[in-house]
């Protein structure tokens, strides 16, 4: 099953091709194949957090935005043959979050609902 992520000017994502810390807008719609999801978790920031666009500029994100961690399977990751020096293998799974604005336009409990309803032993 695909989730769809449409382009909105209160939806921004981070994803692991990303600097550390940076944020950018969700400028056109994409698909996302949950059957490739290994983990979700969903949460609310409850303080300002600062955050950088693609250009490096600071902006805060703003308490009560809402966010939805897609954690990917492991099929979809990085290997790294040597960690710190010492040989070993690391995966880097890929992930995605998406912050949903607090003046975001309702997206949010729609996919949210969307993937909820694959839960299997969900409290409804």
């Amino acid at each position: 099953m695909f989730i769809k992520i449409r382009k909105n000017c209160g939806i921004y994502m981070e994803h692991n091709g990303l600097e550390k810390r940076h944020l950018v807008p969700v400028t056109s719609n994409f698909l996302i194949n949950l059957n490739h999801v290994a983990e979700v978790s969903f949460y609310t920031i409850k303080e300002t957090k600062t955050r950088y666009d693609l250009e490096n500029h600071e902006f805060n994100v703003p308490p009560y935005t809402r966010v939805i961690h897609l954690q990917m399977s492991y099929l979809y990751g990085s290997y790294k043959e040597s960690i710190q020096g010492n040989k070993g293998r690391l995966v880097e799974r890929c992930y995605y979050k998406l912050y949903f604005m607090p003046e975001e336009m309702g997206q949010y409990d729609e996919l949210r609902g969307q993937i909820e309803k694959l839960v299997l032993n969900s409290e409804e």
